[in-house]
């Protein structure tokens, strides 16, 4: 069984837009995208430490019809790309679906694990939102949280909390396998 740090898309690996109640938004386009400083570094680090990479993100925008998903497979490929991941996982749906697989449920995790023989009480999921970090408690994960200050409700005892996915990657490298 491998280790692997699952990493939010959205405010971890790309900068999240706001919208005016200061809640995160995806990027609207690839004009739009912008990976965040130091990524692709932290990303080469931890993979450089034996660890698999692995996306994992909400898209409930393609449920309510106001992204096309072609659009989001696009966006998922070049975060994929500029970070190195070796998977993104992707929930389509909005809560209203039901599905298991949208945060802050397991199933992009257990989903991810099972296909690529993951140890989920080794690994780590990186995210700056509650439900990221709830994912990760439900699936057995370490969490790191990243605090980017958003205008919503904030995670319960994540293992630690940074300001970015450099600190995060820092914290995870000190933790014995």
């Amino acid at each position: 069984m491998r280790r692997a740090v699952f990493l939010d898309r959205d405010g971890v690996l790309n900068a999240a837009l706001r919208d005016a109640k200061g809640r995160p938004l995806p990027p609207r386009d690839e004009a739009g995208l912008r990976i965040l400083p130091g990524v692709p570094e932290a990303c080469a680090r931890l993979r450089a430490a034996g660890f698999l990479l692995i996306g994992a993100t909400n898209q409930p925008d393609i449920a309510r019809g106001t992204t096309p998903p072609e659009l989001v497979r696009r966006l998922n490929a070049l975060v994929s790309q500029a970070a190195g991941l070796d998977a993104m996982a992707l929930c389509p749906h909005d809560d209203a679906d039901g599905c298991g697989c949208r945060k802050p449920l397991p199933g992009l995790l257990t989903g991810a694990a099972e296909e690529h023989g993951i140890a989920l009480q080794d690994s780590w999921m990186v995210g700056d939102r509650w439900r990221d970090i709830a994912a990760g408690q439900a699936a057995g994960c370490r969490t790191a949280f990243i605090q980017a200050h958003y205008a919503e409700r904030q995670p319960e005892a994540p293992d630690i909390t940074v300001s970015n996915l450099s600190e995060a990657v820092d914290h995870i490298l000190s933790v014995p396998a």
